[in-house]
């Protein structure tokens, strides 16, 4: 999605669904570094914070998502390979979801 497209659709989604955090997927390498993918994703962020002040950006290592989803999804028999980037967002999600939930219960 272009850049003033993803804007623009960001900023109609946090008014209408008051969206305040949005979680952010980084291509690290496998060795934990940002390579010049996450370079252009953190890029891209810093963009938006400024376009959305008003909305939390969290950054998430995405490695091994994807793999994670392929491995799940030939242990279901198979999804069509253009959802394992809906499967592995889905992942990260939970695993989000889980980090966040288990930090909330230790306060």
């Amino acid at each position: 999605m272009p850049s003033a497209e993803l804007t623009q659709t960001l900023r109609r989604l946090v008014g209408e669904e008051d969206v305040s955090e949005i979680l952010v997927g980084i291509p690290r390498t496998l060795g934990g570094e940002v390579g010049f993918q996450a370079r252009r994703v953190l890029g891209r962020v810093d963009a938006l914070k400024k376009e959305l002040p008003g909305v939390r950006f969290v950054e998430w290592d995405e490695r091994l998502t994807t793999r994670m989803a392929a491995a799940g999804a030939r242990a279901r028999g198979g999804k069509k390979p253009g959802r394992l980037d809906h499967l592995a967002a889905a992942r990260m999600l939970q695993e989000y979801l889980e980090a966040r939930g288990a930090s909330e219960a230790l306060r």
